[in-house]
Formats: C-alpha cells, sequence, structure tokens
C-alpha cells in the first residue's frame, strides 16, 4: 500500500512539474506563434482553402519582396492604377493568420479608381517569412521600410495612406503615429492594447480566464518573440496622430469590443478624425454588413485626402 501511495504521490509531481514546464515554455508561443500546430488544430486547418494569388489577377502589378530592419524577408503585392494618373497609393494591412490574397477584390476596386494599392503579408503570415507575430512592435518598421522601398525602386512618394483591418489596424496605428509619410489612414476592428485583449480572448476562446497567469504568459511570450508586450499599445500611438483618420467598428464585435476602438478614438489629436459604427456589424463582417454605403463613404474620405490641392 504504501508502495502505491508514493508511486501516485511522484506521478502527480511529475504531472505537476511537466504542466508548469509546458505552461512556461510552450503555451507563450500560441499567443504568437503564426502557424503554431496547436492552433492550427483548434481552428481546423483542413478546413481552410486556398486563397487565390494576386499572380492569377489580370491587372498591372508586381510581388515585391524585401528585407525588414532585423533581415526578415516579406511579401507583398503592388497593384497599380488602371488609370493613366495616379491618385494615391493605399498600403493595405490583413488580420492575423490571415494573408495579402484577402485584399484581391479590393485592389482590383483601388486600381479602376486610380490608385495603387501594397497588399503586405506581415511576418510570419502568407509567403513572409518568420515565426512569431509581434503585434505591432516589429510589423510597424516593417511597414516603414516597405515606404521605402516604395520611394526607392516605384518612386511612390505622395498619398500613401494605410487601411489596416484587426490586427492590421493595431500595426497601422502604430505606423501613423510613428511616421509621416503616411498621410491618412483607415483603422478597422483593432484592440487598444495588447496585454487587455490577449486577457479579453482567453476569455473570449476558453470561457474563462486567469489574469495572473495569462499576464504571466503574456510576458513569456514576449521573451520568446523577442519584443516588449508593452510597447504593443496601438492606444499610445494615437496619441501622436496628427493625419486624417477614420476609426471603424462593428458594434457586435464579440472578439474586439468597441469600447476599444472607442478609446483609440479619443486620443487621436488629430483635427480630421471620425469614428464609423456599423451596425450589427461583427468583427469579420464589417465589409458585408457596411455594404456599397460605407464603401462609398471610404472612397470619399480617400479621394478628399488625396485630392491634388491636398496640403
Amino acid at each position: 500500500m504504501n508502495n502505491k501511495r508514493k508511486i501516485v504521490k511522484r506521478t502527480f509531481l511529475v504531472l505537476i512539474v511537466l504542466g508548469l514546464l509546458f505552461l512556461h515554455f510552450y503555451v507563450p508561443r500560441v499567443i504568437t506563434e503564426i502557424k503554431n500546430p496547436i492552433v492550427e488544430f483548434v481552428r481546423g486547418k483542413h478546413h481552410i482553402t486556398a486563397s487565390p494569388s494576386f499572380g492569377n489577377n489580370k491587372s498591372k502589378g508586381k510581388y515585391i519582396n524585401f528585407k525588414s530592419f532585423d533581415n526578415v524577408e516579406l511579401s507583398s503585392y503592388l497593384m497599380y492604377s488602371n488609370l493613366d494618373t495616379v491618385k494615391g497609393t493605399l498600403i493595405l494591412l490583413h488580420g492575423i493568420r490571415s494573408n495579402k490574397e484577402h485584399f484581391i477584390a479590393l485592389s482590383n476596386k483601388l486600381s479602376k479608381l486610380g490608385y495603387n494599392s501594397v497588399a503586405l503579408d506581415s511576418r510570419a503570415h502568407g509567403e513572409s517569412n518568420g515565426i512569431h507575430c509581434t503585434f505591432g512592435v516589429k510589423e510597424k518598421k516593417d511597414v516603414f521600410e516597405l515606404i521605402n522601398i516604395l520611394s526607392k525602386q516605384e518612386n511612390i512618394t505622395d498619398n500613401i495612406g494605410i487601411w489596416g483591418q484587426s490586427l492590421g489596424g493595431a500595426i497601422g496605428l502604430q505606423a501613423l503615429g510613428s511616421d509621416k509619410r503616411i498621410k491618412f489612414g483607415i483603422i478597422e476592428s483593432t484592440f487598444s492594447d495588447f496585454k487587455t485583449i490577449t486577457n479579453d480572448y482567453f476569455n473570449f476562446h476558453l470561457g474563462f480566464n486567469i489574469k495572473p497567469l495569462t499576464n504571466y504568459l503574456i510576458y513569456r511570450s514576449g521573451k520568446i518573440a523577442e519584443f516588449d508586450p508593452i510597447e504593443a499599445s496601438p492606444v499610445k500611438y494615437c496619441k501622436k496622430i496628427e493625419q486624417p483618420i477614420l476609426i471603424v467598428q462593428g458594434n457586435m464585435d464579440k472578439r474586439i469590443n468597441i469600447k476599444y476602438a472607442k478609446a483609440n478614438f479619443l486620443e487621436i489629436p488629430s483635427l480630421e478624425k471620425e469614428f464609423i459604427e456599423i451596425e450589427n456589424a461583427n468583427h469579420l463582417n464589417v465589409w458585408e454588413v457596411g455594404g456599397n454605403e460605407y464603401f462609398e463613404r471610404i472612397i470619399k474620405f480617400i479621394e478628399k485626402n488625396t485630392a491634388v490641392n491636398k496640403e
């Protein structure tokens, strides 16, 4: 009987130690590692169908691959304006675990209206290299380097705007607050603070959240992915945004509460800012619910901020 008790105690201790090691070394990777096998299993990778390719598109354009500040190779696609004149250029930033092909239809629409667009695969996404997402800390610098490349290789320097969704919106806010070469922004469905939204996501996906544990996992994720989680704070960069900007959010978004969009909006000092609340839209269907009326509103905003007499 004593031997059995010893075996049970030892087994229990071993399981505790293994559990703690799992929490310390592996679980934080679920937060930042984009192609994490556990996340892909839960999401059902086998249900994901291949996205159409920009390369199959009949519009004029080309892939632009470049190395970022830390030597990570990134992939983007530049689609040219279909008109004789170019009104401006939009940098398009997708959400987490998406890719640049999400913007094929939008790129075509912009091209027909006289705009270039550059859809970027964020690091660790799509055809870009990298393992970890840093929620804007490194990604904003990737955007800066993309703007450098557009200037050097394509002579694109004027009327550059940014259009970001979710994670892309968070990157967009941090980029707008750091680089005045970006003249305007459209930010959809994003968060205000990485630490806060990660706690929310644990509750959303698991149905509960142990805040001290989640905060420790956030700290560990930063160590593993080599970034400071505190720096992944779009709301902090909002305080530096003076460019014209639209903040957009669905009021039925269960993943990212509309209060975060409102918090971002309140911190922006720009004299040309507007908040668009999409009635009955959730995190994934802002475009669908907003419909043509929404897109017409966005295009008017873009046209206003790329007009010839716009200073």
